[in-house]
């Protein structure tokens, strides 16, 4: 019997590990000093993948309007905008959407796959060829 249980609990162990995937919640961290920032959650809509900060972690800035966007989304509030838009799955990445930085006004072409570690997600923004990459952390 303890055989038995032994074995239905590695089995589920493995298929839990292995059938983890972007979504969900996830504490972004400033790849400058390491603080934790924000909480962004991961979700699909209509076959595209898209990110939205649903909780800022510093008190002080919780109600920060986004000045530097531009468009509808001008002096809005930061926390509820729609960072990560239009990814598509292609292989192990999603790519070819975009990334906003509401601290800087900047938008960037976007790719995200999970790390060697399923609880850590690596973003990359780019310009052409130049590029950026934080990590962020799963939240659990």
């Amino acid at each position: 019997m303890k055989k038995i249980a032994l074995l239905l609990i590695f089995c589920l162990s493995t298929t839990i590990t292995f059938s983890q995937d972007i979504f969900g919640k996830w504490i972004t961290i400033d790849d400058e000093t390491g603080v934790e920032k924000s909480i962004v959650n991961i979700y699909e809509k209509n076959g595209k993948v898209y990110g939205k900060i649903v909780d800022i972690l510093n008190k002080d800035r919780k109600g920060v309007l986004c000045d530097k966007c531009e468009g509808n989304e001008k002096n809005k509030p930061i926390l509820g905008l729609v960072i990560i838009k239009d990814l598509k799955k292609e292989g192990e990445y999603y790519k070819n959407g975009t990334i906003f930085n509401p601290e800087n006004g900047k938008k960037y072409t976007c790719r995200i796959t999970l790390s060697d570690n399923p609880d850590v997600l690596q973003v990359r923004g780019y310009i052409s060829f130049l590029y950026a990459t934080q990590y962020w952390k799963r939240l659990k």
